[in-house]
């Protein structure tokens, strides 16, 4: 009866212990089922890394638009591609292409200056013309109402001397004292001009001078 105590005891503390075993088995989650339902997040960059990502981008970006700037001067400065083919493969640095840039910049700007006053000194001449025009059209139309000449009488071309020699003594007061800025600067100086250099006095000394001079020339 000892013996059979005993070993009801143990089998109870067996089933006992079988039991525990499997409740504790029952509480503990299914990890392989939790396994297979996972899905991954996708990858999302730091944001240190973005910035320095974006912050090369715009670096590079901006290098690009500087080196096309340049390679645009040097393709369109003249004296950048005379001195590239005059140095052969070896390119021009930034630098000497700023400073040829400037040079012809200053050139464009003095040749501006240049055509600039020979357009005003070609418009003075055609102003002064067109006043010789006018009063030789008045003296050939004085001299067809008096068409009787005297043996005595100078030739036409005589004539036009002296009225050449007046205008251009005239024309020459004429071209240093008008502007032509502007239609109404060059009106003031037109008859500032008349004011001042075409007094009768004036005329009439203009005049002598011109026809001692032609005196001297024809005898």
């Amino acid at each position: 009866p000892a013996l059979f105590m005993e070993n009801a005891r143990k089998g109870s503390v067996v089933s006992r212990a079988n039991s525990i075993g499997s409740t504790s088995a029952s509480s503990v989650p299914n990890t392989d089922d939790e396994d297979s339902d996972y899905h991954q997040e996708p990858y999302k960059e730091p944001y240190k890394d973005q910035r320095r990502r974006a912050h090369s981008q715009a670096e590079q970006k901006r290098r690009g638009a500087i080196k096309k700037g340049y390679d645009d001067l040097q393709a369109i400065v003249p004296t950048c591609e005379q001195q590239e083919f005059s140095l052969g493969s070896q390119k021009l640095s930034r630098a000497i292409v700023l400073q040829k840039t400037i040079d012809y910049i200053q050139f464009l700007h003095k040749e501006k200056k240049k055509q600039e006053e020979e357009v005003s000194t070609l418009r003075k001449e055609v102003m002064a013309l067109k006043i010789m025009k006018v009063n030789y059209e008045q003296i050939v139309k004085a001299h067809q109402d008096n068409p009787n000449e005297g043996k005595d009488q100078v030739s036409d071309e005589v004539k036009f001397n002296v009225f050449q020699g007046i205008m251009d003594s005239l024309f020459q007061s004429f071209n240093a004292s008008i502007s032509v800025t502007s239609f109404q600067e060059l009106s003031a100086c037109v008859f500032s001009w008349i004011e001042e250099h075409c007094k009768p006095q004036t005329l009439r000394d203009i005049a002598i001078g011109v026809l001692h001079q032609l005196k001297s020339q024809l005898y």
